[in-house]
């Protein structure tokens, strides 16, 4: 009995173990798939995208969508794009500080009066320019500590409208835009971390030397379009700023470079657009590093010698819009740009004088360079004795380095004089071949007599007034035939000291050699010096009925061309008037009983009207108008009214400029409304 029972509870036994693993089975799949959904549901809320912006990732795009206020963002956003939209102060939402993930939020052209308050502290990179912030709280920065970099352009930011130590809070901040707002002078209280800051097209006109303490960490500085003057910015204001690789100054008022520039590190200086007359010796001394110099739209004839002795790592050099002359005085330069070959590019030193040379680069001026003599200075000082009865020791020696001899001179090394020197030349000078004598003749000429011992195709003579400060005089050169010996410089000033020169050139190209060694330089260029006299009151009286005598021709030619001028005017007045009174009496003649062929003009047509052989009518709502009494010529008006004005309604009661089927748009406030209201504007009314 047991053995015939035992297979039954054997079967019974296995299928309820089958479906208790059938049941697990199925137990264990829908807590997967609950798993699955809950997790899927989690994953959909964490990437949900606001419908009007499109999501890529964790960069959500908002920009261009004519948003007045900021969407719920997913919490995974770390770039937000909402530039180009309608969002002001209220639309910043409290929630957008609990987004912890926003790294760059983009909210330039927008409409934020003040700055935003509620952007998460995670931000490091903000921009905000093309709005109309006015003010920089310390509170709202203090809410980014992490903030690196901050675009303010193009508000309405002034300097008392910066908090003090605004920054104070931002020890990260990098970079700082404050381009196009209304700051009157150096944001104070910038970060030490600051590494480019701009302030370019605004009202800064000075800067003290306290405006950069701190700043060492300052690589880019671009002051750009603002009122800067070389007496207005202090000596020591950028020698602190010893990382500085790039200074930009474009579109100020210097007359020169500003004094002390940081030269260890720079390799950008830009400083076109100024106006700036000379560069000074030594103002780029130790810019080693410097590889692009620009000095377009300026005023610049020249540069001294050795200016770009240490600028080994020059490659760009732009020059352009400067009235170049390309005499002897930029021979070194030349010989510079010929050694640099084609390490450099140069772009825009196109020669504006002399004329024979006009609208020609420096560098292919090959055979002009070629007959400028080469002349060695040194400082040795020689004396010789005048032969000659009567005739006094002098002293000869090489005259110091200065921009007279620049103008002569090929070494790249020689540069302006030093205005401390004292220039111990007497009137008289002797050379090897030529002794050169000066005597003043009254307070603004000076006699010039020479003697040579061999014969010489020209002379080349050059005079220097030497100033009372810093300051060199002008130069003055020019060329004296061979066959002369004497030569009366005037137009001197009184009372100046000049140092003038002579250099004998070859009288043939086989000799051109022969004053370009280094042995035979003392010897070619022989120097004097003279003082002019002080202005005596006769003299003075004298000048000035002199100058009285030839202001008369001028006074008289003034005046007559004023009468005739006002006299034309009268008559040209009186003509005016005369043909106009005449035009409207005849307009005024014209009646009903006037026929066209009698008019040589048709005044209907001009006015722009269709004319009808009774009345005057305007095509549209308008007027109708009858001719009265017609006035006579030269009388006064009537008292009553020349015209009876009817109004005239259109049959189908449309206007010219409405059509039937347009749909009016006239509160759009322009005169386009005007025009589609069936009023005619000023573009199309032509009476």
């Amino acid at each position: 009995m047991f053995n015939i029972m035992a297979p039954a509870c054997k079967v019974k036994l296995g299928a309820w173990l089958f479906m208790l693993f059938l049941c697990l089975t199925v137990h264990a799949g829908m807590l997967q798939f609950a798993a699955a959904t809950i997790q899927g549901f989690i994953g959909d809320i964490d990437m949900t995208c606001p419908s009007v912006c499109r999501c890529d990732e964790d960069f959500i795009y908002c920009n261009d969508r004519g948003l007045s206020s900021i969407p719920s963002l997913p919490p995974s956003a770390s770039v937000l794009y909402l530039q180009n939209n309608h969002i002001n102060n209220p639309g910043l939402p409290t929630s957008l500080e609990r987004q912890l993930t926003v790294r760059v939020v983009y909210l330039y052209d927008n409409e934020l009066d003040e700055f935003p308050m509620h952007l998460p502290p995670s931000v490091r990179e903000l921009h905000l320019q093309d709005n109309n912030i006015r003010t920089i709280p310390r509170s709202a920065l203090a809410r980014m500590p992490l903030l690196e970099k901050l675009h303010l352009d193009d508000n309405s930011i002034s300097t008392v409208s910066i908090e003090d130590q605004a920054f104070a809070d931002n020890p990260r901040l990098r970079l700082l835009f404050l381009s196009r707002n209304h700051l009157s002078s150096i944001p104070s209280g910038l970060p030490a971390s600051l590494e480019e800051l701009r302030l370019d097209d605004n009202r800064i006109s000075t800067i003290p030397t306290h405006a950069f303490r701190g700043l060492t960490s300052l690589r880019c500085l671009v002051l750009d379009g603002n009122l800067l003057a070389n007496q207005r910015i202090a000596d020591d204001t950028f020698s602190r700023l010893s990382n500085l690789t790039e200074l930009s100054l474009v579109r100020n008022s210097l007359q020169t470079p500003p004094v002390n520039l940081p030269s260890a590190h720079l390799q950008r200086l830009s400083l076109q657009d100024n106006a700036m007359t000379h560069m000074p010796r030594g103002s780029l001394d130790g810019m080693h590093r410097l590889q692009r110099l620009d000095l377009s739209g300026n005023n610049l004839t020249t540069l001294p010698r050795g200016l770009f002795k240490d600028l080994d790592n020059l490659g760009q050099l732009l020059v352009r819009g400067n009235p170049w002359h390309c005499g002897c005085n930029l021979r070194w330069l030349y010989d510079w740009l010929q050694a640099r070959g084609n390490s450099i590019t140069v772009r825009g030193l196109t020669c504006h004088g002399p004329d024979r040379v006009r609208d020609m680069p420096l560098i292919d001026l090959n055979s002009e360079m070629e007959e400028c003599e080469v002349v060695r200075i040194t400082g040795t000082k020689d004396k010789v004795a005048l032969s000659g009865a009567g005739a006094e020791s002098a002293t000869t020696n090489t005259p110091p380095q200065g921009s007279l001899f620049t103008l002569r001179s090929k070494r790249p090394g020689l540069g302006f004089p030093d205005s401390g020197l004292d220039y111990t030349l007497s009137s008289s000078g002797v050379g090897k071949s030529l002794a050169l004598n000066v005597k003043p003749l009254s307070h603004n000429s000076v006699r010039v007599t020479w003697s040579v011992a061999q014969p010489s195709s020209s002379f080349r003579l050059s005079w220097l007034r030497l100033g009372t400060g810093n300051a060199m005089g002008s130069i003055t050169e020019t060329l004296v035939r061979g066959d002369r010996r004497e030569y009366l410089l005037t137009s001197l000033q009184p009372r100046s000291s000049y140092i003038i020169c002579m250099v004998p050139l070859p009288a043939s190209s086989e000799t051109k050699g022969t004053i370009s060694g280094d042995t035979d330089s003392d010897e070619a260029l022989v120097c004097a010096k003279a003082e002019t006299s002080e202005l005596s009151p006769t003299e003075e009286e004298n000048d000035e009925n002199s100058q009285q005598i030839i202001a008369l021709p001028l006074a008289g030619i003034i005046g007559g061309a004023t009468a005739t001028v006002s006299l034309a005017l009268i008559f040209g007045v009186f003509c005016w008037y005369g043909h106009r009174t005449g035009h409207l009496c005849t307009r005024d003649h014209y009646t009903r009983s006037s026929s066209r062929k009698s008019k040589n003009y048709d005044d209907y047509i001009e006015s722009g009207t269709k004319k009808d052989n009774n009345i005057l009518e305007i095509r549209g709502p308008g007027f109708q108008m009858t001719p009265m009494a017609a006035c006579q010529p030269m009388q006064p008006k009537p008292l009553r009214e020349d015209y009876i004005i009817h109004t005239i309604f259109p049959s189908n009661g449309t206007g010219l400029y409405k059509g039937s089927n347009h749909v009016s748009n006239a509160g759009h406030g322009t005169n386009r409304g005007y025009r589609e209201g069936g009023i005619p504007d000023i573009d199309y009314c032509y009476t």
